[in-house]
């Protein structure tokens, strides 16, 4: 990643740890093969303070897209045939933040399946109401460690 990407990256990552939200229960449902997972989850933006959700979402929406997809990217894994392209320490950029945004009957969507080797299989929307709907496909459920992780939960290691 060039020193310019990466510092709009920087800044993108910075603006998604400063906003609170809360998550609704989190739908999980098998897939029709029985082995994988289909998972979504709604979150609203917004904390105790006096902000307005629908402001936060308009200062917030790109930087929580490209940190949960960021940490969707680190996370996946190829797939079948995907092991060609898949490269270990490879990074998810801006670039490849907007190839996967649309805006869309009036929400940003991010929409990924696979990016260089990686099955990603990730969705995300953020409607201007500051409700966000994050879902994978064959990603069990480590969505739901990204949003612990955004929002600064301690992770259990082995000791």
């Amino acid at each position: 990643m060039n020193r310019i990407d990466r510092s709009a990256g920087y800044q993108l990552l910075e603006t998604a740890t400063l906003v609170d939200f809360s998550i609704d229960e989190p739908i999980i449902q098998a897939c029709t093969d029985g082995e994988n997972v289909f998972l979504q989850v709604d979150l609203m933006l917004g904390g105790d303070d006096e902000e307005e959700p629908a402001d936060i979402a308009e200062w917030a929406s790109f930087g929580l897209i490209f940190a949960l997809a960021v940490y969707s990217f680190a996370d996946a894994r190829p797939r079948g045939i995907s092991d060609m392209d898949f490269v270990d320490d490879d990074e998810f950029t801006v670039n490849d933040l907007f190839e996967c945004l649309r805006f869309v009957t009036g929400e940003l969507r991010f929409s990924s399946d696979y990016i260089r080797g990686r099955c990603m299989k990730t969705d995300i929307s953020v409607r201007k109401d500051g409700q966000l709907t994050l879902s994978t496909r064959n990603r069990g459920q480590a969505a739901l460690r990204w949003l612990d992780r955004l929002q600064g939960k301690k992770m259990l290691t082995l000791v």
